[in-house]
């Protein structure tokens, strides 16, 4: 073999291996995005799970929240609250000294000078109160009619509990979460009163149904708002999967159950929509096809996917948009309500525009393609909020409102009945705090309730 044919042979065998690593860097680096793309795990900063199923929370449970530079705490000018003294107590236990420490002189009849006072803010032992109603008969010495007696309105049984304790039955069930056997014991211990679970179960029933003149007048006022948010959640029902829906505005909460999370619960509970609302919610399609005079997406929702498809996919569409939320977050900073005509919110909405119209490859970026897909085809329910002081970017209070439902499931296992009953009683006290409404009075006022026959 000649020098020259040998240069050639040697030449051909380097290419060989350049190839060969070429192949092996391309699949090297392949290797690295799958492993770099396994190791992004969804938890509650990136997707809509709850930071209860975090693994790690300390590593990667990221508030989306940017620092305000404010210290952690109350913030000067914020007024606490303290234990204060009464005006008027209900017993008054003057200390006076009968005797002097020092020589033992009886001061008995010395006049007294005040120093100072103390107070001590207890609750007296409680223990039933039982009444009897005594029914009696007259006879009428006119005509001879014997005359009888009539029972108060809502006393119908040999022997029965009173509205209060319906109230602190429905107080304890529905806003303390409390199952029955605790509260049975809870009564027994505190109250010295007898209870069974069953009694427990009627009392509920009962209160649903008194109050159910108020959950569809709270029904009523959720359809004509104009401000309304919608969210659902997962309930285990007697260990079927359930759906737990709530429909909220800034002075009603309406919370129901239903065996589907498709568009036929809205169409049974709310047949003709929300004519009049701005309605809130998280992209679920359901929602997104009700009835209704406009949409807001839930912008909290969507800067977690965009989070996740950074970390997954890494592709400059994601970070683009994701910057585009935070500038309009930060004009819903400024000032609550613009003009269509604002030429920052024209620019805002041209540049929306622009990253819709971009191609995203669906083969190298399928979850980013299909947000962006998403997207584009709610592109008009994305900036609403802008348009409306009373319209939040978020739907975070439509989760606030439904999150009691699996707490509640968290501390009994599931509903086997009264899921209903749950839901009603719930509504009506969420609906109270929103309006500043007393619960146990209106809790109360429900108990006493006698329905029309």
């Amino acid at each position: 073999m000649t020098q020259a044919e040998e240069i050639i042979l040697l030449r051909e065998e380097i290419e060989l291996l350049r190839q060969i690593i070429l192949k092996q860097a391309q699949r090297m680096t392949e290797l690295e995005d799958q492993l770099r793309k396994a190791l992004v795990t969804k938890n509650s900063s990136n997707s809509s799970k709850p930071p209860s199923t975090d693994i790690s929370r300390p590593n990667h449970n990221v508030s989306l929240r940017e620092q305000s530079g404010k210290n952690s705490g109350g913030q000067p000018g914020h007024k606490g609250t303290t234990l204060r003294m009464k005006e008027n107590p209900d017993k008054i236990v003057e200390l006076k000294p009968d005797y002097c420490n020092e020589c033992g002189c009886n001061l008995e009849n010395v006049e007294s000078q005040f120093l100072s006072k103390r107070q001590v803010t207890d609750i007296p032992p409680v223990t039933p109160i039982v009444t009897e109603y005594r029914n009696y008969e007259r006879c009428c010495p006119k005509c001879g009619h014997h005359q009888k007696s009539s029972f108060p309105a809502g006393v119908n049984s040999h022997i029965q509990y009173g509205e209060n304790i319906e109230a602190a039955v429905a107080y304890l069930s529905v806003y303390q979460y409390m199952p029955f056997k605790r509260m049975q014991e809870f009564f027994k211990d505190y109250f010295n009163l007898e209870i069974s679970q069953g009694s427990i179960d009627n009392i509920l029933k009962q209160m649903g149904e008194k109050a159910m003149p108020v959950y569809n007048r709270i029904k009523e006022d959720v359809m004509k708002s104009e401000q309304l948010g919608s969210d659902e959640t997962s309930v285990k029902v007697n260990g079927k999967n359930f759906w737990a829906w709530v429909w909220q505005t800034f002075q009603s909460t309406y919370i129901a159950v239903s065996e589907s999370r498709g568009s036929k619960t809205i169409d049974t509970l709310f047949p003709d929509g929300f004519k009049n609302s701005i309605l809130s919610s998280d992209r679920w399609p359901a929602q997104l096809k009700t009835q209704a005079k406009g949409y807001q997406i839930c912008l909290a929702h969507l800067q977690r996917d965009l989070k996740l498809l950074k970390e997954l996919e890494d592709d400059q569409w994601s970070y683009a948009m994701a910057e585009l939320l935070k500038e309009a977050l930060y004009l819903k900073d400024e000032n609550p309500e613009y003009s269509r005509n604002d030429p920052r919110i024209l620019q805002l909405e041209e540049n929306l525009d622009a990253l819709l119209k971009e191609e995203i490859p669906k083969t190298n970026l399928p979850k980013t393609h299909a947000l962006w897909k998403s997207l584009a085809k709610h592109r008009d329910s994305i900036l609403t909020f802008l348009y409306y002081k009373f319209i939040a970017p978020d739907n975070n209070a439509s989760e606030r409102a439904i999150r009691n439902v699996k707490v509640k499931q968290k501390v009994s296992g599931q509903f086997k009945s009264n899921e209903n009953i749950f839901c009603i009683l719930r509504s009506v006290i969420d609906t109270c705090k929103k309006r500043g409404v007393d619960i146990i009075f209106t809790l109360n006022a429900i108990a006493q309730y006698v329905p029309a026959e």
